[in-house]
């Protein structure tokens, strides 16, 4: 079986993406004839090939379409609304199969993408076969770590059981069960999904490699690796499988798992597929566009995230429009929008049973008090409410630290009680303690580090970090824990067009952001070559920006792609001392 794999199937230079007119456009391939539908948006691109899913004929202008949203088969006149990719005529039947569109930041061209093969988990079909009871059974231990039993295997997803994550902006809203680490220990294979620290937690790793430095740990092949920062974290793990897309990895005669890549972010997210003697789990955790939006129908279990606020955007912004009101309208309606899409693609994918989670963190330190007022999450149990309705006949399970769900039974009877069994009473169930100073003393331990005696760490700093050729001045300032500036802090200016370090504002028209960080965050981040995510996704800045632009290639870049590599301080520090010995020696011949 073949690793799956994403390929061009048309790109569209600059001036022809400027050129599609609003609404539906029809393109070909010139080098293979093949034909592509194209919607533009106010707000997107959506793209399929130009072929209905009834008999393969083309499509072409609906003359009855108003809105210019909707095509018509010339075979039987079957109706695709593109800008939903759903089938309008005949209705409730199928949805098209889409096309990831890739807008470039650096030329402006658009590239249409597809996986292939699109649906690799059809490979070595297997028939379902007769559960017992407790065959299969999942255990929710807390966020996104999920303990699977199949057979005489278990699993583990995602073990965050310890520590913050976002350097200091996430906690644990759970208390995981008291035996939630000898678990993990005793787990036959652990998959971690990506790198984000709610999911590979290095604190909760650590302890995990003092008992069993060699457990199987399964990741997918993301051009960013999950690990990439391994060797730096000092944690010992010995046993790193990194596996294709799409290939089924067995694990013994009846389970079996197969990693996927997301559409949107194939440079780091990923989701799974676990299958036991045919029985079919889906879990795509944080995934935007799981396997380009291609997935299985009708599994067993589907497990997904609900909660959103997973960004610094809006909080953490100031200035202009970003009124408090403006914020609260944001988020509530960026909680409608999550919940609704999660309802409809659980009623589309019509999974027997349906779990939420990964989406179980909170902002617990009090200097963050701000932020856990301001942005709120929606809840499991409102989610699954709307599935319900949606969908009377899908099973819902909200699950609590420790309660488990019985595949077999609720698949036999999804009324039956013991299909579900929750913790007992007196389990604790949210925490209320997190051990802060433990892990802040390891961030304020870098305050100190000895390259920020000297002000050339900031353009060593960024040399390392290697963006340049972009049209942005950011202003950088460092501040205490409630972001006032902090007294001996430095403050910088770093022109990126051509990555210089001026003491004012270019004169030239440039976009321009002001960025307050915490310092020991940012010196965290700047002396183990960390990415930004710990800043922006863990709340640990403050931002404005002129005109008020999302300058992706630049956040891009600090996020998924700095250097592999921490940057060299040994020799910075080298070549910073022998600089002060050349001054001082220069000072002392100028003074006799």
């Amino acid at each position: 079986m073949t690793s799956q794999v994403s390929k061009t199937v048309l790109r569209l230079e600059a001036e022809d993406v400027q050129a599609l007119k609003d609404g539906i456009n029809f393109k070909k391939n010139p080098e293979d004839g093949k034909c592509y539908i194209i919607y533009k948006g106010k707000d997107e691109i959506r793209a399929c090939v130009n072929q209905c899913k009834h008999q393969g004929g083309l499509f072409m202008k609906d003359i009855e379409d108003i809105d210019g949203r909707t095509v018509r088969c010339t075979k039987h006149y079957w109706k695709l609304n593109v800008a939903t990719m759903e089938y309008v005529n005949p209705p409730d039947s199928f949805m098209q199969d889409e096309l990831e569109a890739v807008l470039s930041d650096t030329d402006g061209s658009l590239e249409l993408m597809e996986l292939n093969p699109p649906d690799p988990w059809t490979a070595e079909h297997r028939e379902a076969q007769e559960l017992r009871a407790g065959e299969i059974t999942l255990t929710y231990i807390t966020h996104a770590c999920m303990e699977l039993k199949a057979g005489n295997k278990r699993m583990m997803f995602d073990p965050w059981l310890t520590g913050p994550a976002f350097a200091r902006g996430w906690w644990l809203l759970h208390e995981p069960p008291t035996d939630a680490m000898d678990r993990l220990s005793q787990a036959d294979l652990i998959y971690i999904s990506h790198m984000h620290s709610d999911h590979l937690s290095y604190p909760t790793l650590q302890r995990l490699s003092e008992k069993r430095p060699d457990i199987p740990i399964y990741v997918g092949d993301t051009s960013r690796p999950v690990f990439w920062y391994l060797e730096k974290s000092g944690v010992n793990l010995t046993n790193v499988n990194v596996v294709p897309f799409g290939v089924w990895q067995n694990v013994d005669e009846h389970l079996r798992f197969m990693i996927l890549m997301d559409g949107v972010h194939p440079e780091m997210d990923t989701c799974l597929i676990v299958e036991y003697k045919g029985h079919m789990i889906l879990n795509t955790v944080d995934c935007t566009r799981p396997n380009n939006g291609r997935l299985p129908h009708g599994v067993d279990l589907m497990m997904s995230d609900f909660a959103g606020g997973a960004s610094g955007f809006p909080m953490t912004f100031h200035g202009g429009k970003y009124t408090e009101s403006w914020k609260a309208d944001f988020i509530k309606n960026e909680r409608k929008k999550l919940l609704n899409y999660k309802t409809q693609l659980v009623k589309t994918l019509q999974p027997k049973i349906y779990c939420p989670f990964a989406g179980y963190f909170t902002e617990a330190h009090p200097s963050d008090r701000y932020i856990k007022e301001t942005n709120i999450k929606n809840s499991a149990a409102d989610l699954n409410e709307s599935i319900r309705k949606s969908c009377p006949n899908i099973l819902t399970w909200t699950p609590l630290p420790g309660s488990v769900l019985d595949l077999a039974l609720a698949l036999k009877n999804p009324s039956n009680k013991s299909a579900i069994t929750d913790p007992p009473n007196d389990t604790k169930i949210y925490k209320d303690s997190w051990n802060f100073d433990l892990y802040l003393d390891e961030l304020n331990a870098a305050v100190s580090a000895e390259i920020f005696q000297f002000k050339s760490w900031i353009q060593f700093y960024y040399n390392w970090a290697g963006f340049k050729g972009y049209n942005l001045v950011i202003r950088v300032t460092e501040t205490d824990d409630d972001f006032e500036p902090l007294k001996g802090g430095y403050e910088y200016l770093v022109d990126f067009l051509d990555l210089s370090f001026p003491d004012v504002r270019p004169e030239r028209e440039h976009a321009y952001e002001e960025i307050k960080n915490r310092v020991n965050v940012m010196r965290h981040v700047v002396l183990n070559g960390r990415l930004w995510d710990d800043l922006y996704i863990g709340f640990n800045n403050r931002m404005t920006r002129d005109p008020d632009v999302y300058h992706h290639k630049f956040w891009n870049h600090f996020q998924t792609e700095l250097p592999l590599s921490a940057p060299d301080w040994d020799r910075f520090l080298q070549i910073a001392h022998e600089t002060d010995v050349k001054q001082a020696n220069t000072n002392g011949c100028a003074l006799s």
